[in-house]
């Protein structure tokens, strides 16, 4: 079970620092239209929640039952693989060390849940 609390912890600790530096990484991206931005907003801020929502989700999921939920750990499993490959294929190829950490992150968080269905 504390793999699973560990592994969706960190999932939601790097979804919020995703949240911080959003306008930072918007500014990153010179000079482009309203749209543009907006676009980026929306999709950094995106991906924040989404990854807070899934480690909320095991941990609430583990709370409520006391037990891990090995349905929901392998749901979360999964979409944290494919955020690993898009990232892979993605952010990894940005010479920038925080988007090179996500499919590594991202991985870890997958095998610790993993782990917390067996272990």
């Amino acid at each position: 079970m504390i793999l699973s609390i560990i592994g969706a912890s960190l999932t939601i600790l790097w979804g919020i620092s995703h949240l911080f530096p959003t306008k930072s990484v918007v500014k990153d991206f010179g000079d482009i239209s309203e749209d543009n931005k907006n676009i980026v907003y929306m999709e950094w801020i995106n991906e924040g929640v989404t990854l807070i929502s899934l480690g909320a989700l095991v941990i609430l999921s583990i709370i409520i039952t006391g037990n891990v939920v090995s349905y929901l750990n392998i749901f979360v499993i999964i979409v944290l693989a494919v955020l690993a490959i898009i990232s892979l294929f993605t952010g990894f190829r940005i010479n920038f060390i925080p988007f090179k950490l996500c499919p590594v992150i991202f991985t870890v968080s997958a095998v610790l849940l993993l782990l917390g269905i067996f272990v």
